[in-house]
């Protein structure tokens, strides 16, 4: 079947976006400043292919291949924010701490669950669920937490900046749009708790106003990174059999 999304009318009614609001409860701007933006846009048509081999796990190509390349990285930042919450880093935070990290967590799981909801709902084949292995995380201390959060949320910044060159239907790229600004907000959420007023720094943007090593232009300030680039981390927190082949992207 075809991995090309369709640009036909949205989805209506409540079915597609039920999902994504049913475990909420609480209403916060991390929350529906980025899922509801798309929660009506996606309609999708055909499928896409799951594991390429028993040791990997392949997005697909396409759209639809976008769209389960950007569910994989959600699952992933899901996981990893239900683990944090589980550990005694999280229990004894202070009261601040523990709200961000909720909205982070909230947030992520909405994400997860929309592109899940959205190539389910349309007859596409989502990829499998993942098994995280954050076995180089330590859940007791700040510095490892935070840490790996800043890691994954300027990974999903630039995973989202580079994938947008593969998206052809441009509303789909317009939704990628928005969340990539929700997860840019994460990020300097987690870099303002690792370094109050931090929020932001030369090795996620060009602060330099002049043309780069890396190609990147004072127009355009936030890096990018391939989706083979960005798997290479990725997968290093994915246990056997649930590393990403991200080849059909190209």
């Amino acid at each position: 079947m075809s991995n090309i999304i369709s640009s036909g009318p949205a989805l209506q009614g409540p079915d597609l976006d039920k999902p994504l609001y049913t475990p909420i409860k609480r209403r916060s701007f991390f929350m529906y400043a980025g899922a509801t933006a798309g929660a009506t846009a996606l309609v999708l048509a055909g499928c896409s292919k799951s594991d390429s081999s028993p040791g990997t796990v392949s997005v697909g190509s396409g759209d639809v291949g976008v769209l389960n390349y950007a569910y994989a990285l959600e699952q992933l930042e899901a996981a990893f924010y239900t683990q944090v919450r589980t550990g005694s880093y999280y229990t004894g935070a202070n009261a601040a701490e523990k709200q961000i990290l909720d909205d982070l967590y909230y947030h992520e799981v909405i994400h997860r669950d929309f592109f899940k909801a959205a190539i389910t709902g349309a007859g596409a084949t989502p990829i499998k669920a993942l098994t995280p292995d954050f076995s180089k995380i330590d859940f007791t201390s700040k510095s490892s937490v935070l840490g790996a959060a800043q890691a994954f949320e300027d990974l999903g910044v630039a995973a989202y900046n580079g994938a947008g060159k593969f998206i052809t239907t441009p509303a789909y790229l317009v939704i990628a749009g928005k969340i990539v600004s929700v997860e840019a907000r994460h990020a300097a959420l987690i870099r303002d708790l690792v370094q109050e007023g931090n929020f932001v720094g030369g090795d996620v943007i060009n602060l330099s106003g002049t043309n780069n090593n890396n190609g990147l232009s004072p127009l355009s300030t936030e890096y990018s990174k391939l989706p083979s680039v960005v798997v290479a981390t990725a997968n290093t927190y994915l246990a056997d059999g649930s590393k990403l082949d991200v080849s059909g992207l190209g």
